[in-house]
């Protein structure tokens, strides 16, 4: 995240414990598509994404007297998010096990890029860049298979772009777990997709 952002947020959070309501509108305007793009991914359901953002600011709102700036707003907004959408996430596995996942959505916001162009990043030469639907299907079914764990760790990393520490941070985890959970997470991916993701 870049540094203007951070003193900005700080700025924002600072003007809002002073009163000024404005402030966290500004906030949830910088904040609400990154935070929707991201559940979306996870929940894969917007009703649900939309439920979960929504909750993820109100909790913001309740909690921000009591943050205390020691990581950036935006790690601190991006950490509620993915704890609601966990919690969301077991009522969704539960009701609706078999629901099956399109990853050919845009990833949010203004970004046109799709979860299946980000996830297979080794494919990278001009013959792979043309993914057909059948790809990108097989990459839906197979990310559906992922642990929660492993699917929410590729979406933080590849999706999202966060960095290790960010995600190191969001999880309550360390970098290096960070670093073998993602590991392990493309191999799963790698070992369901089988010949066709090498």
């Amino acid at each position: 995240m870049k540094a203007q952002d951070v003193a900005l947020d700080r700025l924002l959070v600072d003007r809002f414990r002073q009163g000024d309501q404005s402030a966290f509108e500004q906030m949830v305007s910088r904040y609400w598509g990154r935070i929707y793009a991201m559940v979306h991914q996870l929940l894969r359901n917007p009703e649900d994404a939309e439920e979960v953002t929504q909750d993820t600011f109100i909790r913001a709102h309740r909690g921000l007297v009591n943050f205390r700036g020691e990581s950036a707003f935006s790690t601190w907004l991006y950490q509620i998010a993915t704890n609601l959408a966990r919690n969301r996430y077991w009522y969704w596995w539960r009701r609706r096990r078999d629901k099956t996942v399109s990853f050919d959505q845009p990833i949010g916001g203004d970004n046109e890029t799709t979860l299946a162009e980000v996830i297979p990043a080794e494919l990278e030469t001009p013959e792979d860049a043309t993914i057909t639907q059948e790809f990108v299907n097989r990459i839906a079914e197979c990310m559906g298979k992922l642990s929660p764990k492993h699917r929410e760790i590729l979406v933080l990393r590849n999706v999202k772009n966060l960095s290790y520490e960010e995600i190191a941070e969001i999880l309550h985890i360390s970098v290096g777990t960070v670093k073998s959970r993602i590991a392990r997470a493309r191999e799963s991916l790698r070992a369901k997709m089988g010949d066709e993701f090498k």
